[in-house]
């Protein structure tokens, strides 16, 4: 049996998946290199932070409530609407900054990037924001002092220290 254009089309158009084409490999590949420019994950600035100095200034732009609740030890803590009038005497602009919120359903990080960006900074933005460090199991600070939790098998891997990816 020999497979027509039209029964190619036909299948394409009955499967959500592929009723829009993948892109090239060329365009597919020049869209994950920039989002890569543009996004690093917890468990990638967790590493970074652990080995030291890791070349960049992690930001927590939530309020300051949001703050207390929990924050990545070592942040730099500047909300979003005070960044226009501030960043210029907290951060330097030969340092990259990576931005982070509270996690994938708030636009937070992505907000004070665009920001940061507007100001002149390299900025990236932490996927999965502080729900994400701490649903992966790393410590954070609160107001009442150092605290983790266990890592949900959903994000992390269980007995291992690396996912792979």
């Amino acid at each position: 049996m020999t497979t027509t254009q039209s029964d190619t089309t036909a299948a394409r158009a009955a499967n959500p998946v592929l009723r829009v084409p993948p892109a090239s490999p060329a365009a597919a590949a020049a869209h994950f290199a920039a989002s890569l420019a543009f996004h690093a994950d917890v468990s990638d600035v967790a590493a970074a932070l652990a080995a030291g100095d890791p070349g960049f200034v992690l930001l927590d732009s939530r309020s300051t409530e949001s703050w207390d609740q929990g924050h990545v030890p070592g942040a730099v803590h500047l909300p979003t609407a005070l960044l226009p009038e501030q960043a210029g005497q907290l951060l330097d602009k030969a340092v990259p900054v990576v931005t982070y919120c509270w996690g994938p359903g708030c636009n937070g990080a992505t907000r004070a990037a665009l920001a940061l960006a507007e100001l002149g900074f390299q900025v990236k933005e932490m996927l999965g924001g502080f729900e994400y460090w701490a649903r992966e199991g790393f410590a954070y600070d609160t107001w009442q002092g150092r605290t983790t939790r266990d890592a949900d098998p959903l994000t992390a891997p269980v007995d291992a220290d690396d996912c792979g990816c």
